[in-house]
């Protein structure tokens, strides 16, 4: 299956998880086409001064993987600069968020994962 990017699900969130700014997201996988595996497979675009505000996975894990830009992530309380190559894992139970701290958009890949596959 091929998916050109005109086709892709894009959405803008307003102080998501209660953070500050706007928050896109481009999905390039859904429910139904990663099998029940996951519910989130998208390039994440933060613009300077907005982030994605801490909060608690149950249920489930995410992993980003930064490309492009300056991160202050909070991982478990404990703040932590990120750029281009690195990665940060939340497992289930744990908390985390995410705040461009650069002067360019903070772009990366966000996969959320179950941690109990579910059925579709």
């Amino acid at each position: 299956m091929i998916q050109k990017h005109a086709e892709l699900k894009t959405d803008v969130h307003k102080k998501f998880k209660d953070g500050k700014g706007q928050v896109f997201m481009e999905h390039f996988l859904d429910l139904h086409k990663s099998n029940g595996a996951g519910r989130l497979f998208s390039k994440v675009v933060i613009a300077p001064g907005s982030s994605i505000g801490l909060h608690k996975h149950e249920g489930d894990c995410e992993v980003f993987y930064l490309l492009k830009g300056e991160a202050l992530v909070t991982d478990n309380g404990a703040p932590v600069k990120l750029g281009p190559g690195d990665v940060a894992f939340c497992r289930d139970g744990e908390t985390h968020g995410i705040e461009n701290s650069g002067s360019d958009d903070l772009e990366f890949i966000a996969v959320i994962l179950f941690t109990k596959q579910k059925e579709v």
